[in-house]
């Protein structure tokens, strides 16, 4: 039987004080303030283990189950940006909005073999995630060309350093990991404070320059 993950982010204090707040209420101030991460997070907390049991039907491994749940929280979090909010506060129901929008995207997925899914969603958890890929898209295209090269395509500086000058940029392979640390402060540098907080400075939580994120 497949189980439901938890997450640590659940109990923190940033996010239990946004209990008093309602679903509603939640994505106005996620529309709000972009600059912050915690109302969507919040949202991702309490409705994570609906999500995750609904694709739980669609697969037959624990790790392709937590590779959909991370593509369907992927895909909430851009539906929530441009999603318009009624003027009746009841006309949505969020937790039925959220199971549909899941639903839509196992539709579209074409979900890999379990050997082959090398995600982890304790070293990514989905709104950490989401708030990387989004910083990526923002930082300067060389930067952003060596983190994924090294986090994604996991090459070496040597392969790097090749690609590169194939490109026209005469970048040393010695120079390489000081464009790499550069690189890793300008998306720490894109992304929401509070994000950070919660996923990247505590202890035991993943960091930026880690191979699993």
């Amino acid at each position: 039987m497949l189980s439901i993950p938890t997450f640590p982010e659940v109990d923190r204090e940033i996010i239990k004080s946004l209990a008093i707040y309602s679903d509603r209420e939640l994505v106005n101030l996620h529309q709000l303030h972009p600059e912050q991460g915690k109302f969507f997070t919040a949202l991702f907390c309490r409705y994570g283990a609906i999500v995750h049991s609904v694709v739980q039907h669609a697969v037959e491994s624990q790790v392709q189950a937590d590779y959909l749940f991370a593509i369907a929280w992927r895909q909430i979090f851009e539906e929530l940006d441009r999603v318009k909010l009624s003027v009746n506060p009841e006309a949505t129901n969020w937790q039925n909005w959220t199971v549909d929008i899941t639903g839509s995207t196992l539709d579209r997925t074409e979900v890999p073999p379990a050997d082959r899914i090398r995600s982890s969603l304790t070293a990514a958890p989905p709104p950490l995630k989401c708030y990387l890929e989004r910083a990526l898209d923002r930082i300067p295209p060389l930067s952003r060309l060596i983190v994924v090269m090294t986090q994604n395509l996991k090459w070496n500086e040597q392969r790097i350093c090749a690609y590169l000058q194939g490109e026209g940029q005469k970048i040393p392979v010695a120079s390489i990991p000081d464009y790499l640390a550069v690189g890793y402060r300008q998306l720490e540098a894109a992304i929401p404070d509070d994000i950070c907080d919660l996923y990247l400075h505590g202890a035991g939580t993943p960091m930026l320059n880690s191979p699993s994120c």
